[in-house]
């Protein structure tokens, strides 16, 4: 309870991505993140903030702000204030949350007394920072980047990256301590077969029966378009063949307009 977070937001909602979706859920958004997604809604959650907004009535989406950091105490009485326990998750989302690791395992665990479940939302990449926090961590939803979308914030602009699968293998082997995990990919027009393809290999290779979660692009920023139905399906059924827990799942909070 001593430590302190750099935030964006807290706020109450209903969980809109993956295998959780429809559930209620405190959103804690952490400040900050190393990775570039051509893709990201969130791109205002790329450097840490001078300031936080709070939402100060469950639903209401009226909110307060207050200077960063945040002392843990007071995000746990802005969260019973938002009847914390009433909710199924605490999402722990960004930005990265685990280059915070510290904050992440306080809040973490003062959020998890209060009632809610902790759902960690995360690039996937911070293996040493994980293993600092995952025992404070109910459910594990990592990304599983993909070159041809994603760049390192330390990346050069234009050219090929280096791809990121041995660091998110890594990540999963880490990840599977905590009592749940699910991997998301994100599929876009520039989605190539060959990434795909290491990807469930890796994900084969460590446990098979690890949840894979394909979600269509939101089409935002630079991005424009989405992959289209054929190619959706047949992503889904190829990648069915390698691992039996596939499911092709939308951002449905974007259909309803919540954060």
């Amino acid at each position: 309870m001593d430590a302190d977070a750099d935030l964006i937001e807290v706020f109450s909602s209903i969980q809109g991505e993956g295998p959780h979706v429809g559930e209620t859920t405190l959103f804690v958004r952490f400040g900050g993140c190393d990775l570039r997604c051509r893709w990201c809604d969130s791109p205002h959650t790329w450097q840490p903030s001078r300031q936080c907004r709070i939402e100060t009535r469950r639903g209401s989406g009226v909110f307060r702000t207050r200077d960063n950091p945040v002392p843990v105490a007071e995000l746990v009485e802005a969260a019973l204030a938002l009847e914390a326990p009433a909710h199924r998750y605490a999402s722990l989302t960004g930005g990265e949350p685990l280059l915070q690791p510290e904050a992440v395992l306080a809040v973490a665990r003062a959020l998890r007394a209060t009632g809610p479940a902790i759902h960690l939302e995360t690039h996937g990449l911070a293996v040493e920072a994980l293993a600092r926090v995952v025992d404070a961590i109910d459910v594990v939803a990592m990304d599983w980047k993909l070159a041809s979308d994603v760049r390192r914030a330390a990346d050069p602009r234009r050219g090929a990256v280096a791809p990121y699968h041995e660091a998110h293998a890594a990540f999963l082997r880490v990840a599977r301590r905590a009592p749940e995990v699910v991997v998301k990919v994100v599929v876009t027009a520039a989605t190539q077969d060959a990434e795909l393809e290491a990807m469930a290999d890796a994900i084969a290779a460590i446990d098979p029966e690890t949840p894979l979660v394909v979600q269509p692009v939101t089409p935002f920023g630079r991005v424009r378009e989405g992959a289209d139905a054929k190619r959706l399906l047949g992503i889904v059924a190829w990648l069915s063949r390698r691992l039996p827990r596939v499911r092709l799942i939308p951002q449905t909070h974007k259909l309803y307009g919540a954060p």
